[in-house]
């Protein structure tokens, strides 16, 4: 199974990914909107003062899954990732995160004017160091498949 195969012709079904995050042993997940570049590095966009964006700054180890809603009985398949997040500075129209954003998203230039502000959405990008995919679909039963990234 081409494992890099499926999680390139996933990720782009998906608009939204759990991020987990830790600060002293006490772990948190939160729901956020995502884009990806061509070397599967994910970008997502977060105000500064959310939990998840605190921690961050604090431990940039953070892991995460890609998954659309399943119905009992149907057949499942999900994208899990391991790997450290970094805040982006000086984000500009050249920028990969903001390009992929205007084209997935179909947003302009405010969301660079919004970046400026001290509570506006900020650019992260996470920069996976494993993939994971748990199948459904080419394996019974379903089985784990690890992908070693970067």
């Amino acid at each position: 199974m081409d494992i890099e195969k499926i999680i390139r012709g996933y990720l782009p079904q998906v608009i939204h990914m759990s991020l987990a995050t830790c600060s002293d042993n006490k772990p948190w997940i939160s729901e956020v909107h995502y884009v990806f570049d061509n070397e599967l590095n994910l970008y997502f966009r977060s105000t500064p003062q959310r939990r998840h964006s605190i921690e961050i700054l604090k431990n940039a180890n953070v892991s995460g899954n890609i998954v659309t809603q399943h119905s009992l009985g149907q057949k499942v398949r999900g994208v899990y990732f391991e790997g450290s997040a970094e805040r982006i500075l000086n984000v500009t129209k050249d920028h990969v995160a903001y390009q992929l954003y205007c084209q997935r998203f179909d947003t302009n230039e405010e969301i660079l004017a919004e970046a400026e502000k001290e509570t506006g959405h900020v650019f992260y990008k996470i920069t996976v160091q494993k993939f994971y995919v748990f199948d459904g679909y080419e394996s019974s039963p379903s089985t784990k498949y690890e992908l070693g990234w970067k």
